[in-house]
């Protein structure tokens, strides 16, 4: 008895420590489970450990992706799964937040949390985040159908006169903005169903007004070109090309791109292979004919005194207009650019009447009507190729005619404004070098005859026409009769009674003003103008095909 009773304090302190360390253990196991009545956003964690409610909250940031989320820009939308946002959520903060509850703080804050759960639950705010470059990234996709172009005010062309159609507001979604409102919907009280975010757009107006288009009444600038020696896929390019910058408008201050106006220039497009420079030589080329609509409107443009800030000349010649009076488009290196310097729109008119080209540029007239504008070319230094002759393996004496003579020039355009009919101003308006190109023929040389072949072989190296048709001429009847060279083929497109005017030429129902005569000594003849005194170089329409297409080394466009 004795012995227990000295063992009582023995077990005492056993008792003491056991019931120690299971209290301590009971303590711990609470404070590694969040309190009951815990929630995060819409998600019961009350009872979890730290990872089991990491993995409830992340299992529920998961069935939310599925939620379609409604994209509103002023009338238009559109619908996206909510999982396009990359929706994540910062799991540590959060659960650690709600874990600290009735756990952390003082014996208050404590006292307070629980009777707080003892009266409901308690909510942790979840944040949500989504990738910033993921939702600008579908915003930028889904501009097309989100954004609302501006419809300008414009004007339409009608029995000689004008009517002016209504603009419309433009909405364009503000991407910066909209990323930001989009973050803060999702950071906010979202519940993870169906939803509508309303983006940030700017109201874009609308260019042009009522007034300013009635001011549109007057022909500032008209010219028109002749494409009766044209093919007809040649003709269709000159069409397709007019009808896509008949109609345009051009408000004060815009620059206008013929190339881009008319591109791209290719067969899904409708244009047809037809006639081009490449390269000194004359290819097919979809579109080819098009500088001629380019050159057309240039010299409307021109007498409308409209700024040009691009324009090229062709590699060579052409025969629709006289020298430095054409504008060449050729790939995205060669176009014709120019802007409205006016304080009004101006409206372009292009159109085909039998196979004449015409363009009119009309706005308001401000000019004095006593002064006239004309333009004049002038040849400045002219270069004959020549014929290069190509001995070939056809029987002695053939010959073939494979590339027409391009003369070379250098050449400019005068510009002279006249008051009252007294010259006040007279300046170098551009300058253009064309290149030369020498006529091609094939001169057959097969024969039996070994010295027949040394013979004509001979002549050719000399380079001597005369020499040359006279080798070839026992062989060939035409050679042996006249010595001269076959006839050249007479080139499409030449310009058949064209007349320069100061921006005034006549068009279909429009009376012929006051001085629209040709200009002083440009006496026309076969097609081309001839200027200041120069003489027309003999059958020019016979040695330079008229194609208004360059490639300076390119497939012309």
């Amino acid at each position: 008895m004795k012995k227990i009773i000295k063992m009582l304090p023995f077990l005492a302190i056993v008792l003491a420590a056991v019931l120690f360390k299971t209290t301590a253990d009971i303590y711990a196991e609470e404070e590694e489970r969040i309190a009951q009545g815990v929630y995060i956003g819409n998600v019961n964690v009350g009872g979890m450990t730290a990872e089991e409610a990491e993995n409830a909250v992340e299992s529920y940031v998961q069935s939310v992706k599925d939620a379609t989320i409604t994209l509103e820009a002023g009338e238009r939308s559109i619908t996206v799964p909510a999982s396009e946002f990359e929706i994540a959520f910062s799991g540590e903060n959060v659960v650690n937040t709600a874990m600290d509850i009735c756990k952390s703080g003082n014996l208050i804050k404590r006292y307070k949390d629980t009777k707080d759960l003892e009266n409901g639950t308690k909510v942790v705010e979840m944040s949500l985040t989504v990738d910033h470059t993921a939702v600008a990234d579908l915003l930028d996709t889904q501009a097309a159908n989100l954004n609302q172009d501006a419809v300008d005010y414009g004007l339409v062309r009608e029995n000689s006169g004008f009517t002016i159609t209504e603009g419309r507001q433009g909405i364009a979604v503000n991407v910066d903005e909209s990323v930001s409102a989009v973050e803060e919907f999702f950071n906010g009280s979202w519940d993870g169903s169906d939803a509508a975010i309303s983006l940030v757009a700017d109201i874009v107006e609308p260019k042009g007004s009522m007034e300013e288009l009635s001011k549109v009444t007057d022909l500032l600038g008209s010219y028109h070109t002749n494409f009766s020696g044209s093919t007809e896929n040649r003709c269709e390019n000159v069409r397709l090309a007019t009808s896509k910058i008949n109609g345009t408008v051009l408000y004060p201050g815009e620059e206008f791109s013929v190339h881009d106006a008319i591109s791209p220039i290719d067969a899904e497009s409708g244009y047809q292979l037809a006639g081009a420079y490449e390269n000194g030589q004359t290819v097919e080329s979809y579109g080819g004919g098009v500088c001629q609509v380019s050159t057309t409107l240039y010299n409307a443009v021109l007498l409308a005194e409209l700024e040009i800030t691009q324009r090229s000349n062709h590699s060579m010649i052409v025969t629709y207009v006289s020298p430095s009076m054409d504008a060449a488009i050729a790939g995205d290196y060669k176009d014709l650019k120019f802007k409205n310097n006016q304080d009004i729109p101006i409206y372009i008119e292009g159109y085909i009447s039998g196979k004449d080209l015409y363009f009119n540029i009309f706005g308001e007239e401000t000019r004095p009507s006593n002064r006239k504008v004309t333009y004049e070319s002038e040849i400045v230094s002219e270069e004959d190729p020549g014929t290069q002759f190509v001995a070939t393996a056809d029987p002695a004496g053939t010959l073939t005619k494979t590339q027409g003579k391009h003369l070379g020039y250098v050449a400019r355009l005068w510009k002279i404004v006249t008051v009252d009919g007294v010259e006040e101003s007279r300046e170098i308006w551009n300058n253009s070098t064309y290149r030369s190109s020498p006529k091609i023929v094939n001169v057959g040389t097969a024969s039996e005859d070994p010295n027949v072949t040394a013979a004509i072989n001979a002549a050719i190296a000399t380079g001597d026409e005369a020499t040359i048709y006279a080798a070839v001429a026992p062989y060939n009847a035409a050679a042996s009769s006249v010595l001269t060279p076959p006839a050249e083929t007479p080139a499409e497109g030449t310009t058949d009674g064209q007349t320069q005017t100061d921006g005034q030429t006549q068009t279909d129902g429009q009376t012929q003003t006051e001085n629209q005569t040709q200009t002083e000594n440009q006496t026309q003849t076969d097609g081309q103008t001839q200027t200041d005194g120069q003489t027309q170089t003999e059958n020019p329409a016979e040695e330079q095909p008229a194609d208004a297409n360059s490639s300076e080394g390119e497939n012309a466009q």
